[in-house]
Formats: structure tokens, sequence, C-alpha cells
């Protein structure tokens, strides 16, 4: 069922009980990671959920900009899907679903194809990190529009906070930011089974809700310092944790009706970020995207990864036109 809704955040929703999740090919093998997960850092008494109102986070000038190396981004390509099983110790099973791109017939609209072959090249790697009671497969209309862009794109079936999760613990969110960081180790390792597609010095990571606070905690406190940008939708600060390490480009998108987690509390962490930043308000946007506001939330997200992660100076120009899609929104641009 093809959906032009970035679905589920925080609260859970009857919708997904409707859709069922495609029947995806599943590789037999995991990759071993190539590198270590970023050790924890010391433990907040703040709750992982206490800022979807309002974050503590206190606002920072750009006193760090982050300069990509100038290039280009490639045309457009046809698009895979592959599922992978990796497992991070003995009760996290992070079953991986990789939109990539492919060899084969460009479309306008991109149609996932199972286990195509993929394009030559090596390409930057988007962890694409859903909310809470969704599935990767929830997000393939914005995240098939990446990899048709250039980007291998990969979304981890969290064990504890997806749709339909055994053991369903929203607090869990907490041991996220380490999972994403092996998914990318297993992903980007040289023996691995996109090793020789990835390029591990082009890394990003993106997500929705609960996702958008994994990815928040990447750049925080759990920061992968491999990281050079980040696109955070309808989220908020990882346990009031300051944003830290070398610089990066963070894009924020965010609805002003959002009652899950508010515009106030995602605006507030947008400002806390010292390094190059971006946030693009829907005006009558809530805690997921529609078909409104879906070309300039895939337009501008698209064009950023472009500049972040091929330096393509041209894509950076576009930004402020993406953003200017079906006038839905407002920019605020310190890129």
């Amino acid at each position: 069922m093809r959906r032009r809704t970035l679905i589920v955040g925080l609260a859970g929703t009857g919708a997904l009980a409707a859709c069922a999740a495609p029947a995806h090919p599943v590789a037999t093998t995991s990759a071993s990671p190539s590198g270590s997960v970023p050790a924890p850092a010391p433990a907040s008494r703040a709750p992982i959920l206490g800022s979807t109102a309002a974050s503590s986070l206190a606002p920072r000038p750009v006193s760090a900009p982050y300069t990509p190396a100038p290039g280009s981004a490639p045309a457009a390509y046809a698009v895979g899907r592959r599922v992978l099983r990796f497992q991070r110790g003995p009760d996290r099973a992070l079953p991986t679903t990789v939109w990539y791109p492919a060899a084969g017939t460009v479309r306008a609209e991109p149609d996932p194809a199972d286990g195509a072959a993929p394009a030559a090249g090596r390409f930057p790697l988007v962890l694409f990190s859903h909310g809470l009671t969704s599935r990767p497969e929830d997000y393939e209309a914005i995240l098939a529009r990446w990899a048709r862009a250039g980007f291998v794109v990969a979304g981890p079936t969290y064990p504890r906070t997806s749709y339909g999760a055994a053991d369903f613990d929203a607090l869990d969110i907490v041991n996220q930011p380490a999972d994403a960081s092996f998914v990318i180790d297993s992903l980007s390792a040289p023996a691995g089974p996109f090793g020789a597609m990835v390029d591990p010095n082009r890394l990003a990571a993106a997500g929705h809700s609960a996702g958008g606070i994994t990815t928040v905690g990447l750049f925080s406190a759990y920061r992968d310092e491999r990281l050079k940008a980040g696109v955070v939708l309808n989220g908020t600060d990882f346990q009031g944790t300051p944003f830290a390490g070398p610089p990066a480009a963070l894009l924020f998108v965010h609805g002003r009706r959002d009652e899950t987690v508010t515009h106030r509390a995602g605006h507030a962490v947008f400002a806390a970020v010292p390094w190059s930043r971006a946030m693009l308000s829907i005006t009558e946007g809530g805690h997921v995207t529609k078909a409104p506001d879906f070309e300039a939330t895939v337009g501008t997200s698209t064009e950023f990864f472009r500049w972040a992660l091929y330096g393509d100076a041209a894509a950076r120009a576009r930004i402020p036109a993406a953003a200017a899609a079906g006038n839905v929104g407002t920019l605020e641009d310190q890129l």
C-alpha cells in the first residue's frame, strides 16, 4: 500500500493495523561491525520523553559551520530494496530494510525492486529511525525518493518500539542511538553486504518523532562522530543533552500544529544546534506529513542531503525553492 504519509510518532494509531507489511526477501547473513558502538554518555536523570512539550536546551549561535567538500550529486537512479538481519547482543535483533540506487530504468516515482542489482559506484548512507509503533516500510514514500537521488537508506526495525513488538517499551528509545550506530557499522564494513557500495566517509542520520529523538541522540548524548548530517522530522532533544562533537549540518522539519511533539520543543532544539542548521515549519502540519506537505518535506530534505553529503552547491541553492513548494511552510536557513 503506497502512502504519502510519514506515519506514526509518539502516539499509536490504528491505521497501521490495516496495512500489512510488504513481503520482502530477507538476507540470511548479517554483517560484522567495522567499528565500535559509541560509549554511552553519563546517564541523564531526565526522562527520555520529557521534552515533547518543551525543550530545556539553551539557544546557541552558529559558531562552527559545516562545510562539505565541493562536489556534485548524481542523476536519478532506479531503486532496489533488501532486508538484512543484524543482531546487537542477545536481545536486540535489528532487521533492517535497505533502499539503494539500482541499475535499471529510472521512474518518475520510485518503485523499489526487491533484490535489484546495485548501481555502480559508492554512495552516502542515511540511517533512518522510525517512530513509536511504526516500521521502516511505513516511510517508504520518502526513503525511496532519497535512494532514487543517490543515497543508500537503511531503516532498522527497533526491537521494543516498533509496530508489533512483543515487548513494547517506549523508554527503550534510550538504547536506539547505539542500535543505529551498530547498523551503520554493519553496513559500512568492507566485508558487509553493502561494503562495496557505502562510502564510510559520507554518513548521515534521519528520523521521525521518537526516531527524531534517536537522531538527535546521535549528535548529542551518543555522538557518532562519523555523521556529517542529520534530518529530524517532528523530534525533540535527547534527555536534554546538548549537541557535541565535530560540526555537522542539521535540518529540522516540524508541523506548527503538532500536538504530540510541539513545534515549540522542536524549534528550541533547532536553535540549540551550534553548527549549520535549517528548519522548515509546516504551517498547518501536525505530527505526520500528509499529501499537501509531502513535496516540500521530501524536496527540501533531498536537496539538503545532496549538499551536505555530495557537496553540491547547486543543490544548496535549490533548498529555499524546495521548501517553498506548495506554499505550505516557512524556512529558517542558517546552513
